[in-house]
């Protein structure tokens, strides 16, 4: 009975990651959740997870990446980046990939696509370049390089660690970077040959084009004598019932009001300032009371105050607000939620003209205020500086307009390399674990004050971190209920009398389809026991197989959702789903063919 339960709760799981019905990290708890109170896992193995080596060693990494991002290092580079990107297509095709890949061989990937997707959308601002052609090498280039070491990726230390509590070695720093390297030679030499001529090239619809549409959707409205509106509170105008307007700026007299709250007092003659959809707008102009405006104001043709919802902030003079683009990283605090959930014109002093998910812009003709943010998403935002920065300083977004690079603090920078280079160090000398190297790195970073304790607590994406809990607790599943070994005897039974090399080429290609459906780590939670245990069965090393597995989760390309890289890149590049297929899908076949020669050559069955 147990084992029917554990099938049937991982199989509920895989719906719900395919379906996305719920965050991946919301998905792997309810999966905890299940396991424990079906009884398959008592609460101490169901909570585990918190505590396993590997969703420990991976909270450390974020904190030691932070620490590097945050003293600019890689922003120091950006001047000779951009210069030499500007070039030609290929150079910056070349350059791009090689840095992204190099910093993400030892720093958190989706950090440094962050830092290099604005610095690629100035570049083919300023050149002409399409960031379609641009922005999916990028992403690959991080898989790639993240595969080459074993804190690359979060799914390397995922495997590691479990295997190593299975009784089994704990895998070496570099001892992938041999395989890893030929697999990134051949993937390098098919970007820069073949997948320049399968990349779309579409209309740039970055900064310039989207602030542009989102204009066309901005009116000014004057409240004449007859409108309904007058003595109202915003929230109960017809305006915002009926109309659904955003409304982004007052003019009373001389004053321009910026900020206000749901309950502000709307008055006779106020010209507002405001998004509306062309259908509404059109209704709008038929209705009494409502005069359009036809010419925009000029910034300067009213006196300029703040008026908040809180006293603390009246009569504080505002910077000039302007439209930024910004995009929605991978454990943002805002995604999972709507903008009315996240009463963000209140909290953020912002407000949201548009949003673009997967390849569809949605401004005024869905209520934006209802609509369930994603990872990945693309905002236009009317924010002031100060406003967008303190957003982008909580890593809520970061900033793909108006790109700025970070002053290096020496200060910070080299210590925080030092301490980066002897977590590495200590770890692929085996002087002691990851873990431990890890923690103790932390510690230094802290104790020294190149992070204060609670931009580490902010360092670490717990989304992620709660997501390998709940992932781990399938895998303790598995093989408490036995399931592993007999999903792995079913294996043997089938391919037991094949080549080992095709086994293992079978394993390399379940894993990555499996992991361009659901999420890398979540296929190697599943598929980590389930190959041990078929190793037993063959008779052979498990470490053959777990590199398949390691490798297979680390290089796929074939979907937007296959890894965190490719999520965020799809809005900027302007992609379609197809567009990856028709990039990646190649690539995954022919790095599945290559891997499934190499592996044995470097780690023999």
């Amino acid at each position: 009975m147990e084992l029917y339960l554990t099938l049937g709760i991982i199989a509920i799981g895989i719906f719900l990651f395919v379906k996305e019905f719920f965050s991946i990290d919301t998905t792997s708890l309810l999966i905890m959740a299940m396991f424990i109170v079906s009884g398959v896992l008592s609460p101490e193995e169901g909570f585990s997870g918190f505590i396993h080596p590997a969703t420990l060693t991976l909270g450390c990494m974020f904190v030691i990446s932070a620490a590097i991002f945050k003293s600019g290092i890689i922003d120091g580079l950006s001047n000779k980046i951009i210069k030499l990107a500007k070039i030609h297509y290929i150079v910056a095709l070349i350059v791009f990939t090689f840095v992204t890949a190099l910093f993400s061989a030892f720093v958190n990937d989706t950090a440094v696509v962050a830092i290099m997707i604005p610095m690629a959308l100035l570049v083919c601002k300023e050149t002409g370049i399409n960031p379609s052609k641009l922005l999916i090498p990028i992403s690959f280039a991080a898989c790639f390089g993240g595969a080459c070491t074993l804190v690359g990726t979060g799914t390397n230390i995922l495997i590691s660690s479990y295997a190593q509590k299975s009784g089994l070695p704990e895998f070496g720093m570099f001892e992938l970077t041999s395989i890893a390297l030929i697999l990134a030679a051949i993937g390098f030499f098919y970007m820069f040959v073949i997948a320049p001529f399968l990349l779309p090239k579409r209309e740039k619809d970055n900064d310039t084009t989207l602030i542009k549409q989102a204009e066309k959707y901005m009116a000014e409205i004057i409240l004449t004598d007859s409108c309904p509106d007058i003595n109202k509170k915003i929230s109960k105008t017809k305006l915002v019932v009926d109309y659904k307007i955003q409304l982004l700026t007052v003019i009373r007299g001389t004053t321009r009001i910026r900020d206000f709250s749901s309950d502000f007092i709307l008055k006779k003659n106020d010209i507002l300032k405001v998004v509306i959809s062309p259908e509404d707008l059109i209704n709008l102009k038929d209705t009494k009371g409502y005069s359009i405006q036809g010419d925009k104001l000029r910034e300067n043709e009213a006196k300029e105050i703040d008026i908040s919802p809180t006293e603390s902030t009246k009569n504080i003079p505002n910077n000039l607000r302007k439209i930024y683009e910004v995009l929605i990283p991978i454990g943002s605090k805002l995604a999972s939620k709507s903008l009315k959930e996240l009463s963000f014109r209140d909290v953020y002093r912002s407000s949201v003209l548009g949003i673009r998910q997967r390849n569809e812009m949605i401004m005024q003709k869905q209520n934006l205020s209802e609509l369930k943010l994603k990872e990945g998403d693309m905002l236009l935002v009317y924010s002031t500086e100060k406003d967008i920065a303190r957003l982008t300083a909580q890593h809520s977004v970061f900033m793909l307009s108006n790109y700025e690079k970070q002053k290096v603090n020496y200060k910070k920078a080299i210590p925080a390399l030092l301490i980066a280079i002897g977590v590495i160090g200590a770890a692929s000398l085996n002087i002691t674990s990851i873990l431990m190297s890890a923690m103790i790195g932390c510690l230094l970073l802290i104790t020294t004050s190149i992070l204060k304790p609670q931009e580490a607590y902010e360092a670490i994406n717990w989304k992620v971190i709660f997501m390998i809990a709940g992932v781990l607790s399938m895998g303790n599943a598995l093989e408490s209920s036995g399931g592993s070994a007999l999903i792995s005897g079913f294996i043997f039974d089938v391919m037991g009398d094949l080549d080992n090399r095709i086994t293992l080429g079978l394993v390399f290609l379940i894993t990555f389809l499996s992991t361009n459906i659901i999420s890398g780590k979540a296929t190697a939670g599943l598929m980590t026991p389930i190959v041990i245990s078929l190793a037993t069965a063959l008779q052979v090393s498990e470490r053959p197989l777990l590199i398949a597995v390691m490798l297979a989760c680390s290089l796929t390309f074939m979907t937007p959702i296959a890894n965190p890289t490719n999520t965020m890149v799809y809005s900027p590049g302007n992609y379609k789903f197809n567009d990856y297929l028709k990039v990646g899908t190649p690539l995954n076949i022919i790095i599945w063919i290559a891997a499934t020669f190499l592996i044995p050559l470097f780690f023999p069955f």
